[in-house]
């Protein structure tokens, strides 16, 4: 699975969902609008990580005793 960091790592040049989203500002909608478009890119990115998150922790198989000892152990080693 290639994580959302590496999705979105590139050549610094502007992909063409980027470049749609500049031209959909650039045409000056409303604040209201602008908040709503920010919240929907927000929701789908963290519905990303949920997702990674999940697929991470069904593999390391984490117990509650391992949490804390991540809270507390500078020197928890990962499984």
């Amino acid at each position: 699975m290639v994580s959302t960091s590496e999705r979105f790592r590139g050549n610094g040049r502007l992909n063409d969902m980027q470049i749609s989203i500049l031209r959909l500002f650039e045409q000056g909608i409303s604040e209201t609008d602008e908040l709503k478009v920010r919240k929907m890119l927000m929701d789908y990115f963290d519905d990303g990580l949920q997702k990674e998150l999940e697929e991470v922790l069904d593999k390391k198989k984490y117990s509650t005793q391992d949490y804390h000892k991540m809270l507390s152990d500078d020197n928890f080693r990962s499984k």
